[in-house]
């Protein structure tokens, strides 16, 4: 969209916002500056990022309230579950409401008079059209400039592709536990202290958040980052999905449960890939 809007085959935009958990891929930050360098400057469009503080850092802090991660729970008999998931809002949607608030001149707790608000593009592609969704405060106004265009995912990376990014890297926490065993390959194999930050992380939050713990609040049973309920350098990250083995011909190990032929995209502050889980 940032791309279309400063081509001028999308109307020109004043700001592009980037929600940042602090904990995002060292690629996601690096593209990011890319952009803002090469194509939001030179169009005179402002990027803001904006942080409601680093979610792994929080996770680890006893002295500070944490929004739970949707960590996968082995029960004490045995049973699976899952935690609640608060990140979206707190680390994604809460920043981006409230620089939303300061852009339109009435920041927190100012009432915003009725009839003011912003228009705000959201980059949901026709695959997932079902995601598409109003906002749900008055002073902001969702569109959706992909459908719009009648655009798919493989028509955005060809875009990209043509303008110079064919190698654009999905925005998500580094150790979301909503990631395929796909992408989970690509940290250990692609960056390996980024492997050893995740892995450590998960061994550190086997009995719940810092400070759940702290004030006498455990978690009734373990949590992992891996669906398999494993510690996350042993599990079975190897596996190939169907579509994989579709594309390489190989007859593997079975999948698990969950299947994983659909490759989830990045993390949207709108569109959050738990959504559908």
């Amino acid at each position: 969209m940032l791309i279309l809007a400063a081509q001028g085959h999308l109307p020109k935009i004043e700001y592009a916002l980037f929600s940042d958990t602090g904990w995002e891929p060292r690629s996601v930050y690096a593209h990011l500056d890319r952009l803002e360098r090469e194509v939001a400057a030179p169009a005179g469009i402002k990027v803001f990022r904006v942080s409601s503080g680093n979610i792994r850092r929080d996770a680890l802090d006893p002295d500070h309230r944490f929004a739970s991660m949707p960590l996968f729970i082995k029960n004490p008999d045995g049973g699976d579950g899952m935690t609640r998931r608060q990140c979206t809002g707190e680390y994604k949607i809460k920043p981006l409401k409230a620089k939303v608030r300061e852009l339109l001149g009435y920041p927190y707790p100012a009432r915003i008079p009725a009839g003011v608000f912003v228009e705000q593009w959201i980059g949901i592609s026709r695959d997932e059209f079902h995601r598409a969704k109003d906002a749900d405060v008055r002073y902001m106004r969702n569109r959706f400039p992909l459908l719009d265009l009648d655009l798919t995912r493989e028509d955005c990376l060809r875009l990209l592709a043509e303008n110079g990014f064919p190698d654009t890297p999905k925005s998500s926490c580094l150790g979301c536990p909503f990631h395929s065993d796909r992408q989970w390959r690509q940290i250990r194999d692609q960056s390996p202290e980024e492997w050893a930050d995740v892995v450590s992380f998960d061994a550190a939050i086997r009995a719940g958040s810092a400070r759940a713990n702290a004030t006498g609040s455990p978690l009734l049973g373990s949590a992992y980052l891996h669906r398999s309920r494993l510690p996350l350098d042993q599990a079975p990250i190897d596996r190939l999905s169907r579509a994989e083995r579709r594309g390489q011909q190989l007859d593997l190990l079975p999948l698990a449960d969950a299947d994983e032929d659909d490759e989830p995209g990045g993390c949207s502050p709108w569109a959050c890939r738990g959504d559908a889980a």
